[in-house]
């Protein structure tokens, strides 16, 4: 199958300054975790996710106070910013209203057929698009009996009942986002929904878990989601800091050859021979060259003995011995440094590369 029939498809929609849809890149979102209220966090998270290479970021939006600080936080970033909106229909609209670039409601709880004209016709003025967002956990008991249970094909009805309640209040600037936290079950939904519906989706397994278990089940499902074309932003939702959201939904974008650009680090497994923390290093260095706009491979080698050999496919790399390591260059030891300067050589060689 050709995997772009789907997002070539899709309606192109504005969020901010970006696009997504219509086969625009896929686009990575993030959520921050601090209250939206307290500006200087807030602010202080979404450039840190915006220096690791976050490019929608979704605030939620519990009360006024929250809704206000947008106007504030929005001056101080440079990514379009989605408010989360649970219940209150008020809140939607202060968002907009404080310069929300879209917003995230489940029409079926917003407060009745009038309140929700009443938000859509707030975005309609300003031309916000609205992400109607769907979860398994919140299925209407009506589907669950229907089906016989929570299923993909429950998840996707709600969703389109969902869609044609903004269509009747008379708009169409849509974005679609179906969650579940079973993988084969969301992607058997976004399968299910892919044909039906010409929305951009936003893609994600929901409550994915921690670091380890979170990023497994996102990879896997995000992963044959995305392979056959289907989906025009993500989320990799983790129990963590935001930013490793970020890093993992890269990885799985160039992955799949959705993406290309940005450093790739390999790294040796360890064994008997390491005598640094091979771990330790490797993850400071994964962290550290997301700073660098360059299409390049570092190996991170855990001993002087198969490191050069080891780092031979990669440009530039380092390897770690008894107190002190080696830079290499593909496959050449180039110098000796000691072990607690291999970071700082390394990040020096990186922001010199192309000046020779």
């Amino acid at each position: 199958m050709n995997r772009e029939i789907y997002r070539e498809k899709t309606k192109e929609i504005k969020i901010g300054n970006r696009i997504i849809g219509g086969g625009n890149p896929i686009l990575i979102q993030s959520m921050t975790n601090t209250p939206t209220e307290d500006v200087a966090k807030t602010v202080e998270q979404i450039l840190k996710l915006e220096k690791a290479g976050c490019e929608i970021i979704r605030c939620t939006v519990p009360n006024e106070a929250a809704a206000k600080a947008l106007s504030e936080i929005k001056k101080q970033i440079s990514i379009p910013l989605v408010a989360d909106i649970h219940f209150d229909y008020k809140m939607a609209i202060a968002a907009m209203e404080n310069g929300a670039d879209k917003i995230r409601i489940n029409p079926g709880n917003i407060g009745g057929k009038e309140k929700l004209q009443m938000v859509v016709q707030v975005a309609k003025e300003r031309n916000i698009p609205i992400r109607v967002g769907v979860n398994s956990g919140s299925l209407e008991k009506e589907l669950v009996e229907k089906y016989g249970g929570v299923t993909a094909k429950g998840i996707v009805e709600s969703a389109l009942d969902k869609v044609r309640m903004i269509e009747e209040a008379g708009y169409d600037n849509v974005v679609i986002s179906i969650k579940s936290s079973d993988v084969l079950m969301c992607v058997a939904a976004h399968e299910e929904i892919a044909g039906k519906t010409p929305y951009p989706l936003h893609v994600g397994i929901t409550e994915a878990g921690t670091l380890t278990s979170g990023n497994i089940k996102s990879a896997v499902g995000l992963g044959i989601i995305l392979n056959q074309g289907i989906g025009d932003t993500i989320r990799v939702s983790l129990t963590g800091d935001p930013v490793e959201e970020i890093k993992s939904a890269k990885m799985i974008l160039k992955t799949l050859g959705l993406r290309k650009g940005g450093i790739e680090v390999v790294s040796c497994p360890t064994c008997g021979r390491t005598k640094i923390d091979l771990i330790g290093l490797a993850n400071q260095v994964e962290t550290m060259v997301s700073e660098f706009p360059l299409d390049i491979k570092v190996a991170v080698m855990g001993c002087a003995v198969n490191g050069p050999g080891e780092a031979k496919e990669a440009d530039i790399g380092i390897a770690g011995g008894i107190g002190e390591g080696l830079l290499i260059k593909k496959g050449e030891i180039i110098k000796k440094v000691p072990e607690e300067r291999l970071l700082e050589v390394l990040r020096e060689e990186l922001e010199n590369w192309g000046k020779e």
